[in-house]
């Protein structure tokens, strides 16, 4: 019963050791990242919209108010957390912000033009949150999910104990050809 509610051996938050190459990854998708949402959130404050007005305020292309503009800010905060942790933590929390981004653009998509779009989304707005979306999965995701990852790879060798046993096995054997020394 165990092998059917866990398949794979291993956990979206296993450990990753912190001076793991992939971790530099993880940090530059959160900091990048969080530095935009955060450029785009003073933007729009610097701007005096109002709190929830919806009367088509644009910053950089796109439609904002002073509560999508605090919100940006939050979230490019908590990605800037993100990247000061590094790790497995950066990691999964660019997949769920990810996530949470890719739901915003559907949920935004559906309230458009009604009286609940209280974040003053346009259809550029719902494009953009796709985007970054698929960009923090992408970054959250590397190295850490598909069918090629190399051996090397501590997420590679946390869902594969069994493979990895018998490389070492196999790397501690001595060769048939060699000698012991006497």
């Amino acid at each position: 019963m165990h092998r059917l509610l866990h398949p794979v051996n291993a956990k979206l938050d296993d450990h990753l050791p912190a001076d793991h190459k992939l971790s530099q990854i993880y940090r530059v998708g959160a900091g990048l990242t969080g530095l935009l949402l955060v450029a785009f959130g003073i933007l729009g404050l610097t701007h005096h919209i109002g709190f929830f007005d919806t009367g088509g305020d644009t910053v950089l292309a796109l439609n904002t108010n002073g509560a999508l503009s605090i919100l940006s800010i939050c979230i490019g905060v908590l990605l800037f957390v993100g990247m000061v942790i590094g790790g497995t933590f950066a990691s999964t929390l660019n997949i769920g912000l990810g996530l949470a981004f890719i739901a915003s653009g559907f949920v935004n998509l559906a309230l458009l033009d009604t009286g609940l779009n209280f974040l003053a989304f346009r259809i550029p707005n719902v494009l953009f949150s796709f985007v970054v979306g698929v960009m923090l999965m992408w970054f959250g995701m590397y190295g850490r999910v598909g069918s090629a990852l190399p051996h090397d790879n501590p997420y590679w060798r946390a869902r594969h104990p069994d493979q990895v046993a018998r490389e070492r096995r196999t790397a501690a054997a001595p060769l048939h050809g060699e000698r012991r020394a006497a």
